[in-house]
């Protein structure tokens, strides 16, 4: 028999998610970022979720050529582009829009032999400092760009470092409308949290990711508790073990929980080679039927610990959420200081991963 622990997608909640997205952007056309094989929801499993999006950005070829396989016709969008010039033989015949951010591209670009012309967006390092060009080159690359025979349509597009965050956005779209000043084209530069927090810089296509699948930008769970966003992943197991220790007894490996009073203690399937958190310190919050207790000692590689002094009557076989509708992941990443993302992508594969 397998172990009892397993991840289950809410395709309902993906789709409620987009809508929300498009509610929050109603005059924008959505990307819907699936990278990272969708977050760590699977790209097939969240596909039938997100299929009402205008398009899908991702950064894998395979992916893109999974979507369709899948049956997506749509818009793809590669947000970090290509990488060497056989890449483009694969945009050609998916048909893909991909990013440009430096020289080196446009110049595989002006070399290629195209079926028809790719359509790109155009990257302005607006202040992000990852990829793409700065203002004052930016005009140059897009009269480049422009005079490109393989290149289509092309979009202007950059990325926010602080959309988040109290800094906000204003010192990046200053630059970029610089650096843009009397280029025609349509414009990309919300992610996620601009989505939220920022209409002002909506314009003709956003990029939410995160929000996607029901989590904060932030980390923060109370920033999207009037969103209507819900969880699209569940992380669930059950007890496989009850201990009744005394106080002195100590708990799990390095012994770095000591009990200080007789207690129960539930042994849960779940461990870091999971990609649950082996920093998840004590208290992080765990829900074991239906009501919300803590950890107590150390994650090890295939189990963790709860005290379930709060719920006396579960015992071999109750039913743990580790995260999931009742318990926000961004609650669990913030006690092991991370975010929401790092615990979505992280699931192992030997977990079973199923869609609902």
């Amino acid at each position: 028999m397998p172990r009892p622990l397993s991840a289950t997608i809410h395709t309902a909640a993906l789709a409620n998610n987009l809508a929300i997205a498009r509610k929050y952007a109603p005059k924008s056309k959505i990307w819907a970022v699936v990278k990272a094989n969708a977050y760590g929801h699977g790209l097939a499993r969240a596909f039938p979720g997100l299929r009402a999006t205008d398009g899908f950005g991702l950064l894998d070829l395979e992916e893109a050529a999974k979507l369709r396989e899948l049956g997506w016709a749509g818009p793809i969008l590669l947000l970090e582009g290509f990488f060497r010039p056989t890449d483009i033989d694969v945009i050609d015949r998916y048909s893909l829009t991909t990013a440009i951010h430096c020289d080196e591209q446009l110049r595989m670009l002006e070399m290629a032999r195209l079926s028809k012309p790719v359509n790109v967006q155009l990257k302005m390092n607006s202040g992000m400092n990852r990829l793409g060009y700065t203002p004052e080159r930016f005009r140059a690359a897009w009269e480049r760009a422009r005079a490109c025979q393989g290149i289509g349509q092309i979009t202007l597009m950059t990325h926010f470092s602080d959309a988040d965050s109290e800094r906000g956005i204003a010192h990046q779209l200053e630059a970029f409308e610089r650096g843009a000043e009397g280029i025609a084209g349509a414009r990309s530069l919300s992610n996620s949290a601009a989505v939220l927090w920022h209409p002002n810089a909506h314009f003709d296509w956003v990029r939410p990711g995160i929000i996607l699948y029901g989590a904060s930008p932030s980390g923060v769970t109370a920033d999207i508790a009037d969103t209507g966003l819900k969880p699209a992943m569940t992380l669930s197991s059950e007890l496989i073990a009850v201990q009744t220790v005394q106080p002195g007894d100590s708990i799990g490996y390095g012994s770095t929980y000591t009990a200080g009073r007789p207690m129960r203690i539930g042994v849960v399937a779940c461990g870091y080679a999971d990609g649950y958190p082996r920093v998840a310190p004590e208290g992080t919050q765990v829900i074991v039927d239906g009501v919300r207790t803590a950890l107590v000692g150390r994650v090890s590689m295939d189990m963790l610990t709860v005290d379930l002094t709060p719920c006396p009557n579960a015992g071999v076989g109750s039913r743990v959420e580790l995260w999931g509708p009742n318990l926000p992941i961004d609650d669990v990443a913030a006690a092991c200081g991370t975010m929401g993302y790092e615990l979505m992508c992280a699931i192992a594969q030997r977990v079973p991963v199923r869609a609902e």
